[in-house]
């Protein structure tokens, strides 16, 4: 469902890090408590593919220009999944997506492009999270800005993300996209990608966007969502197209839950300044998850 809405040269010399596993469990930092949310589980599931090939088609358009991009992230993660961790295989998400999903794009798409450098530089069973999407996606004179609180999972993306230059910092995400908009340079984007284990997240994800575009109106903001049987999503979505925003746009793609007992049937992102061709590509998308096998 789609509702009206360069080739990667950053980190050509990045070294491998080495890929971790490891779990983020919970933590209390600075008083803020920290929930159990361990993306591992669920890394190259169909709601990435959705999420990271739009991503990557829409930096893509936006680097087309000479001018300098902003690139920030609310809740990055750690930046970098294993795939053959005992984590991911036993949620069996990723064979159900980017193992389904990726022979459907075409060679040179962008996301396709990502994904086979960071298989090159990292091995087979790599997986990029937003972070390094992104990285891959931009250029040596862009900026990025990102932001995990979790101790563990901030380590790792700090160590995979310090050869792109990405100034990261382990803080609350949503203090940390209205303490650094508009950002500098001010033409870019915006991934807010949180977990919802905080059911308030829904509630409060429309006031926190409309004073992210009062502070930056020419700025692109991604929300990522989970389309659930429950229906948690529907009220603040509602909210949000009420606000009537800038060339918004709503898409959504349907697929069945990656095993039993798992609430999610979708996923969905509502963009605000969505960038010129995001509702074409998006369309594309649509199709190319009606024809998984």
């Amino acid at each position: 469902m789609v509702r009206a809405i360069a080739k990667c040269k950053r980190a050509r010399h990045l070294p491998p890090p080495r890929l971790s596993a490891r779990p983020a469990g919970s933590h209390r930092s600075r008083g803020i408590p920290l929930l159990s949310y361990q993306h591992i589980y669920h890394a190259g599931n169909l709601a990435d593919v959705h999420k990271h090939a739009l991503l990557a088609a829409m930096l893509s358009y936006l680097t087309q220009k000479q001018k300098p991009l902003s690139y920030l992230e609310t809740h990055a993660g750690r930046g970098l999944y294993a795939l053959d961790a005992a984590e991911a295989r036993k949620t069996g998400e990723a064979a159900a997506g980017i193992g389904r999903a990726e022979a459907l794009f075409p060679p040179d798409h962008p996301y396709r492009r990502v994904l086979a450098e960071v298989r090159a530089r990292y091995g087979a069973a790599a997986y990029p999270g937003s972070p390094l999407v992104a990285a891959l996606c931009l250029r040596p004179g862009d900026r990025i800005q990102l932001a995990d609180l979790h101790p563990q999972e901030f380590a790792a993306l700090k160590a995979t993300m310090a050869p792109c230059g990405a100034d990261c910092r382990q803080e609350d995400g949503f203090p940390f996209a209205l303490a650094r908009t508009p950002p500098d340079p001010r033409r870019g984007l915006m991934l807010i990608d949180p977990s919802y284990e905080v059911k308030a997240d829904y509630a409060a994800l429309p006031a926190l966007i409309a004073r992210i575009h009062s502070k930056w109106n020419v700025g692109g903001i991604v929300l990522w969502y989970p389309i659930l049987a429950s229906g948690a999503h529907r009220p603040m979505l509602a909210e949000l197209e009420a606000m009537e925003f800038a060339r918004a746009l709503r898409h959504e793609v349907r697929f069945p839950p990656a095993r039993d007992g798992r609430g999610m049937s979708g996923s969905g992102l509502f963009i605000v300044n969505a960038p010129f061709g995001t509702a074409e590509e998006a369309g594309r998308l649509s199709t190319l998850f009606s024809a998984l096998p």
